[in-house]
């Protein structure tokens, strides 16, 4: 699906995603609230994965993997504060 540059100000553009029901707009404060949740989706499904290996070896690197997943959480969450603070009107969506 393409992507298109709305009007919208340098710090808060605004994209439009065309699908075949016609247009929907996201900010990108929404889109990165979507990525977190993407991600922390991403690692529950590691930890389950962890927790279903009988693999040491493969036990470890899911272990890992959601870890670092757990650091780039935290860092895109604080991005989301910060998208809220200059644009106090996203803030809880």
């Amino acid at each position: 699906m393409p992507l298109k540059r709305q009007q919208g100000n340098d710090r808060n553009p605004i994209l439009q995603n065309q699908n075949y029901k016609g247009v929907i707009s996201m900010t990108v404060a929404s889109q990165v609230k979507t990525c977190v949740a993407s991600l922390k989706s991403a690692q529950a499904s590691l930890e389950q994965f962890a927790l279903n290996t009988q693999n040491q070896e493969a036990k470890s690197l899911f272990e890992n993997a959601a870890q670092t997943t757990q650091q780039v959480i935290q860092q895109v969450e604080s991005r989301v504060q910060q998208l809220e603070m200059e644009e106090p009107q996203y803030k809880g969506f």
